[in-house]
């Protein structure tokens, strides 16, 4: 279990005379950057958990706070009840940086043995584990080259390989799907069902909607370092919303399913007051579709009936899932929560990428900062209960 409470991050950025004159504490007269502000949130161990939002909302410093490069300016973080440095410390952590560099003159072979030796994983078993991910990952073609000859898709492929290396209850991975081609991503949702389990917490970062959507049990939502929402990605509303296609209007329609809503056509203007319908919510040239809801399965069955009783006739009916897209689209037009305002004369940013080396055991080049103590336990938000089963 990972417990955020109410943590907050911020920077103060240094000028040169800043630089020169206090060290790491900053230039007092620059402007604070608020990188992340009360952000509270539980995440059960075995989840599976997508953290999305706008370019700056503050995923990379989330991840850097989780991981002890950095510590948070407010609030605390527990995981498995230890703050974050002991916990890597102590356990390791396997993790993919957005921005993954190694020494470009190592081959891809001995990064790989080096990265596993700093894992703990010597003699035979480290020789097999490297064999491993070298074939897992489509390396073995490329194992002498060295590192700086790699294009974008293999090297982050190598840093996918490195995150695993080590079998580690905790997994976090920063847009892990940038550079690798459509194959390649496929193959990566296939490895993370693979991994997911009940003593494994993973944690992926994506501007990829579709792709968090298809690997993770819910997603957090962060929009200029505050927690916006936490979406559910696996169960459907209640009562459920169903898409039901006619060949045809049916007359009797609005009687068997009171409040059905009409979809716009597929071409054409959207009904006048309401949004822009993405394609996949517009209705086929010459058919009629509808947004119904209904209670159960039993009462889809019951009004079903009524409806080709009626004469209408049915092309397909499915359960009406609004995509990822459009529910972070949804939520980010809402304004924001009253009670978090935007601190004065702060701006939000990503300073300070941490983590920008392989930090399967806590990184390299990052100075020695702690994680706060946990407090008792305050009312959190709650990331929800894993779903064992992988999604299609």
């Amino acid at each position: 279990m990972i417990r955020i409470d109410g943590i907050g991050k911020t920077f103060r950025p240094r000028t040169l005379a800043g630089r020169a004159g206090r060290g790491d504490r900053g230039d007092r007269g620059a402007p604070v950057v608020e990188a992340l502000a009360d952000v509270t949130v539980a995440i059960p161990e075995g989840a599976v958990l997508g953290v999305v939002g706008p370019n700056g909302a503050g995923k990379t410093t989330l991840f850097a706070l989780l991981l002890g490069f950095l510590h948070p300016s407010a609030g605390t973080i527990a995981i498995a009840g230890e703050e974050p440095r002991t916990y890597v410390r102590r356990h390791g952590a396997g993790y993919l940086p957005e921005r993954f560099r190694l020494p470009p003159e190592w081959s891809v072979r001995d990064a790989l043995a080096a990265l596993a030796a700093l894992e703990g994983i010597t003699g035979p078993a480290r020789v097999e584990r490297v064999g491993a991910a070298l074939e897992r990952f489509g390396l073995e073609p490329h194992a002498a080259k060295p590192v700086g000859t790699l294009s974008h898709g293999l090297l982050q492929r190598l840093g996918l390989a490195q995150a695993v290396l080590a079998e580690r209850a905790l997994l976090v991975l920063d847009e892990p799907t940038g550079g690798l081609d459509p194959l390649w991503r496929i193959r990566f949702r296939d490895l993370v069902r693979e991994l997911r389990g009940p003593g494994r917490t993973i944690l992926v970062a994506s501007h990829d909607l579709a792709e968090v959507e298809r690997m993770a049990d819910r997603a957090l939502l962060l929009d200029r370092g505050r927690l916006r929402d936490v979406l559910d990605l696996t169960a459907p509303p209640a009562p459920t919303t169903y898409r039901l296609e006619l060949a045809a209007p049916a007359p009797d329609l609005a009687d068997i399913f009171p409040g059905a809503t009409p979809l716009p056509p597929a071409t054409g203007p959207s009904p006048v007051g309401t949004a822009s319908a993405p394609e996949a919510a517009r209705a086929p040239t010459g058919r009629a579709v509808f947004l119904v809801t209904a209670g159960d399965p039993a009462e889809l069955s019951r009004r079903l009936a009524a409806l080709l009783e009626a004469g209408g006739v049915l092309v397909s009916v499915a359960p009406a899932t609004e995509p990822l897209e459009e529910r972070v689209r949804r939520a980010l037009q809402e304004p924001a929560d009253p009670r978090a305002p935007a601190a004065q004369g702060s701006r939000v940013g990503r300073p300070d990428r941490a983590g920008t080396s392989p930090a399967g055991a806590g990184g390299t080049g990052e100075p020695d900062r702690t994680g706060g103590s946990p407090r008792p336990e305050p009312a959190q938000r709650d990331a929800g209960t894993p779903n064992p089963e992988p999604h299609p």
